[in-house]
């Protein structure tokens, strides 16, 4: 128990390919001896249970958090599941939540129906004053790139490992992650990592730890070939950091100054663009408008809001993909009763 959250614990199987489905499948089974008021599926893999959630009489609403069959990792068969996810997901939900513009232009057009835009969040941090992990791992405050996510194939780490040999200087490149499951990829990034002493890996880190790497690191740099909304990115501008993301829509969406963003795919432009950000430094104003947008847009309080009206909105429609008539303000439902 957690602030009232009851957190059940589910059986699954630890293999990629069936993980998710499989405690999705009984996690709906629980739910529905729980009699609850909305089951919430999160991602476009689960969102193949949606029919069956619906014909066990849940009211269901769907995160959609991406194609996730673009990722690298997946094979056809996969690929085409989740595609199928995304299809059942979008059209047997109650209603569809989408994490950026770009998803809900992709259900949309796939499933011919409205979504409720509402993006991923972070809490702005209090930045740690203290350097002991860093000291630890090999690395001093505002001498290192920062690279924080899984060790899958869309994440562009090994083009990022290639780019960052390239530069010249004291610097070293701070990876902060792991693989969920062990790959070949993953196997020939650690060995890449191993080889050279300016790039440190530090593994799977959180709390004061991932603080501290995130509060004095001179640049954050995120590659990737394919993202919902990251939330790694969000996190390295709630601490003010300096960032350069590659120009795919998910990125482009957060809105970041031209120069922060280089050639997905263009290892010779990612170096060009890290050589010349290591040079500069954030002002205090780009830091404080940073942070600023972080406040407005990616709130949790807000975000929280926004998920609750469209829960009531589920509860009050009619059938399925049927846009409910009343408001989704927050305040329009302060005075109903609270879900159970």
């Amino acid at each position: 128990m957690w602030r009232g959250v009851r957190l059940v614990h589910t059986f699954a199987p630890h293999k990629k390919s069936l993980e998710a489905i499989v405690h999705t499948f009984l996690a709906i089974l629980k739910a529905r001896l729980a009699n609850p008021d909305i089951v919430h599926i999160h991602a476009v893999g689960p969102g193949l249970m949606a029919p069956f959630a619906r014909l066990l009489g849940l009211k269901v609403v769907i995160t959609n958090h991406g194609p996730d069959y673009d990722r690298q990792k997946w094979g056809k068969t996969a690929k085409a599941m989740l595609r199928l996810g995304e299809y059942c997901g979008g059209r047997f939900g109650n209603e569809v939540i989408v994490i950026s513009q770009v998803i809900s232009d992709i259900v949309q057009k796939r499933c011919n129906r409205e979504t409720n835009l509402i993006y991923n969040g972070v809490t702005l941090p209090e930045k740690s004053e203290s350097t002991s992990f860093l000291e630890e791992i090999g690395t001093v405050s505002g001498k290192y790139i920062l690279a924080v996510f899984r060790f899958v194939p869309e994440k562009g780490l090994d083009m990022l490992i290639r780019a960052f040999q390239g530069i010249e200087g004291d610097y070293n490149l701070v990876i902060a992650g792991d693989a969920d499951h062990e790959t070949q990829y993953s196997r020939e990034l650690k060995s890449l990592i191993d080889q050279d002493k300016r790039i440190i890996g530090t593994g799977y880190i959180t709390g004061e730890p991932l603080n501290q790497v995130f509060s004095h690191a001179r640049l954050f740099v995120l590659p990737s070939f394919h993202e919902g909304l990251p939330i790694a990115l969000l996190e390295a501008m709630s601490y003010g950091l300096p960032v350069l993301v590659s120009d795919i829509p998910a990125n482009l969406e957060v809105g970041l100054a031209p120069e922060r963003y280089f050639r997905c795919g263009d290892e010779t432009h990612l170096r060009t663009r890290m050589a010349a950000l290591l040079k500069e430094e954030l002002t205090e104003i780009e830091k404080r408008d940073t942070r600023l947008q972080i406040t407005e847009k990616y709130n949790w309080l807000k975000i929280a809001e926004q998920t609750v009206a469209v829960y009531r909105k589920a509860l009050n429609g009619k059938h399925r993909g049927e846009r409910s008539k009343r408001s989704t303000d927050p305040a329009h439902y302060n005075r109903r009763k609270p879900f159970q």
